[in-house]
């Protein structure tokens, strides 16, 4: 499975990532730079050490699960 991860800096400086299945691709950077920037502009969402304060980064990542058979 994919997901789109956007990563924020809190108002402590750590990194916050919030995860979303099945991005749509090709990416568009600039739409979710802008998604990201609402995100903050809204105050949408609080991390445990504070509100979200800056954008970091964003990232597609891949998950692979191969099931192993077990004589059980």
């Amino acid at each position: 499975m994919k997901r789109l991860n956007l990563v924020f800096l809190n108002a402590e400086g750590k990194s916050v990532t919030l995860s979303l299945n099945d991005p749509i691709e090709p990416a568009d950077p600039a739409a979710i730079k802008d998604a990201m920037n609402t995100i903050i502009e809204e105050n949408v969402f609080r991390s445990l050490s504070g509100d979200i304060t800056a954008v970091k980064s964003a990232r597609i990542s891949e998950n692979n699960t191969i099931p192993v058979e077990l004589d059980v």
